[in-house]
């Protein structure tokens, strides 16, 4: 297992991309998409957030695991952008809607430190079909290349449902020990949706030796609520669809108060 690049209680910043070239709604060019992202990433870091994450959030409708080499290569400018601008700030790749080996890719051209996974394991049925886990050819890939970086997995991942009745605790076992997921996210149903206390508690309780983070849902106020490894925030640090420092800031010292100086 590949220890984790930032500590507990970290706050992981969500920069999402524009629609990238070739994605439908792509309209912006693909220099400002990667100056624009440097920005934000300077703003976290400014803020005081512990981690950064960059995905391809606005290229719907998804690929449902082997995303155009168009994307992979858009995706790769804006994360070098992103390592160049912040080169002191541990680095994640999500590449939707499951491309965990093109997310490894890019993060070793990058020097990322970690990786977010949608489906490690199992089978979900989203809004692109069904997708089934690449743990098998994405933890041979890291193995033959001898690439350090970690993989957080989804537990019952956002905008999905199971193919069959599955509990989330059995889930988070089958991620973490067949699935060899270094760290676990439990989210809520949709993208800014609040994570079920309750959910978060079951896998933390069938897998207690296992980092587990929020992966949505997390504002200034509910923080409170959670006692997870670490927090991935997006949604609540936007104002009018733009990353705020305002809020960026009050999330941190929110955090700070809760949890203690950072």
């Amino acid at each position: 297992m590949i220890e984790l690049p930032f500590k507990k209680r970290a706050l992981i910043g969500m920069i999402h991309l524009p629609a990238l070239p070739g994605a439908p709604d792509a309209c912006e060019d693909l220099r400002q998409i990667a100056q624009s992202a440097a920005l934000e990433a300077q703003i976290l870091k400014d803020s005081g957030f512990d981690a950064i994450m960059i995905e391809n959030f606005f290229d719907a409708p998804f690929f449902k695991d082997d995303v155009p080499a168009v994307t992979v290569a858009s995706l790769t400018r804006c994360a070098l952008a992103v390592r160049q601008a912040v080169p002191d700030l541990p680095l994640g790749i999500n590449v939707l809607r499951n491309d965990g080996c093109s997310a490894l890719a890019i993060a070793i051209a990058v020097d990322a430190q970690f990786i977010r996974v949608n489906v490690l394991t199992g089978a979900m049925v989203t809004d692109q079909g069904i997708i089934e886990g690449c743990a098998a050819p994405l933890l041979r890939q890291r193995k033959a290349l001898q690439a350090p970086i970690a993989i957080l997995a989804d537990v019952d991942v956002k905008h999905a449902a199971p193919l069959a009745p599955l509990d989330p605790a059995q889930s988070a076992r089958d991620t973490l020990y067949r699935g060899h997921a270094d760290a676990l996210i439990v989210s809520g149903t949709g993208t800014g949706q609040p994570t079920d206390p309750a959910t978060l508690a079951a896998v933390q309780s069938a897998v207690p030796q296992a980092k587990v983070l929020i992966g949505s849902g997390i504002t200034a106020k509910n923080l409170h609520l959670f006692d997870a490894y670490a927090f991935i925030v997006g949604t609540a640090l936007k104002e009018n669809g733009k990353l705020s420092a305002k809020r960026c800031q009050t999330i941190r010292r929110k955090a700070d108060e809760i949890f203690g100086s950072h």
